[in-house]
């Protein structure tokens, strides 16, 4: 299928329609955006029987369901393929310069993983080198935190640098990070919600999650260290979770869909997912760090997949709501070159890299920007784009 548009071959032709809620230049009402080459379709401007559900941003498509979710992208596909339309559509495309990308979306819970097995072993081997990598309950469960869904931005949004307290040679200090770090991850983007005590099953997780986001998860490593003992991350999380505005629907990803890594220890009923289609992503990221490429994590690698993250999510009767946004973790490979966190990339600061400018890094600098960006596998072959999430580090603020 080709649409009638000169796009140039785009990762974001008619096989990828990713979503966005946005405003223009001339006009701030909030609505729903599909990206289409370098061009945004005003979808209810230019589908007026969709409206109901897609006015005023991608909230309402969201609650909608997986009938109106595969309706509406039929709609679009048609509108941008058939040269029939051409007249009544083009009116209706926003150039990409003159729409203003917002938060896709309103977040309602966040809730981050731990799913890759590389990442997590790492870190173990870090922190903990006299004893197993992994934790004792990390194969048997995925393993999350609870974050803020109040500080989810918009990709483009500046991070101040956080300040909290920190543990240093010479006693406790109360000052900015230093030891600021991004984390590389995917996040899914839950549409219909479910009810409480009701636990949603693997088979089910197509009937609740919309699509997937690039997600940028910024730690502060050094407050992180500090703080977590004994109930997890808290300040040095919830400062700023940077997303793509860019949400990809389920239904792009047909051809990434691949088999997970085996599993060497069994899994309760309600995480098995032998018998089932599989739910890896065959995803290519990149990370950027002021313009020099740093990492390229592979996603097919993480452990445990979405529909198992969700299980366990709501395993105890905890119900979604239409907007939950829940990430992979850090997302990272069994090389070198493919770790998702300057954590990893500089091993804790013993190890400092180079960018391309002959800079040096271990963390995070003032000034410093970073990108990550991903590709999948396209179902006509080729590859489509998931768009980019991109952050500038500002110095931190005195305390009032």
């Amino acid at each position: 299928m080709t649409t009638w548009l000169d796009i140039n071959d785009s990762q974001f032709g008619l096989e990828a329609l990713p979503y966005a809620t946005f405003r223009t230049t001339t006009d701030a009402t909030p609505r729903l955006g599909v990206r289409i080459g370098d061009l945004v379709l005003d979808v209810a401007a230019a589908a007026p029987g969709l409206a109901e559900h897609c006015e005023g941003g991608l909230d309402g498509l969201l609650a909608a369901g997986p009938q109106v979710w595969r309706n509406v992208r039929a709609e679009v596909t048609r509108l941008l393929s058939d040269p029939a339309c051409e007249t009544d559509v083009r009116p209706h495309l926003v150039p990409l310069a003159d729409a203003e990308l917002l938060l896709p979306f309103t977040v309602a819970d966040y809730v981050d993983f731990y799913a890759s097995e590389h990442h997590a072993s790492n870190v173990g081997k870090m922190f903990r080198p006299d004893s197993e990598p992994l934790t004792p309950n990390w194969k048997h469960l995925p393993i999350g935190y609870h974050g803020r869904s109040g500080t989810v931005v918009v990709s483009g949004t500046d991070v101040v640098r956080p300040t909290g307290l920190r543990k240093t040679p010479d006693g406790i200090v109360d000052g900015p990070s230093i030891r600021l770090d991004i984390e590389a991850e995917l996040g899914f983007v839950v549409g219909v919600g479910s009810e409480m005590s009701q636990p949603v099953r693997l088979a089910e997780a197509a009937d609740h999650i919309f699509g997937i986001t690039l997600l940028n998860d910024w730690s502060a490593r050094d407050i992180q260290a500090w703080e977590y003992v004994p109930l997890g991350p808290f300040l040095g999380k919830s400062f700023a979770t940077s997303i793509s505005p860019w949400v990809l629907p389920l239904a792009a990803l047909e051809a990434a869909r691949v088999r997970p890594p085996e599993r060497d220890v069994p899994l309760a009923g309600y995480l098995d997912d032998s018998a089932l289609e599989p739910w890896a992503l065959d995803l290519a990221l990149e990370v950027r760090l002021n313009g020099s490429l740093v990492s390229e994590p592979p996603y097919a690698t993480m452990y445990w997949t979405a529909p198992q993250m969700l299980a366990h999510m709501t395993a105890n009767g905890a119900s979604l709501r239409v907007g939950d946004l829940f990430a992979s973790g850090t997302i990272s490979g069994p090389e070198p070159g493919q770790r998702g966190s300057l954590l990893e990339l500089s091993w804790s600061g013993a190890e400092p890299f180079k960018l391309e400018d002959g800079s040096v890094r271990t963390f995070l600098e003032d000034g410093d920007e970073v990108t990550i960006t991903a590709t999948a596998p396209a179902p006509g072959g080729g590859r489509i784009a998931l768009g980019e999430v991109s952050g500038r580090i500002l110095p931190a603020k005195e305390r009032s």
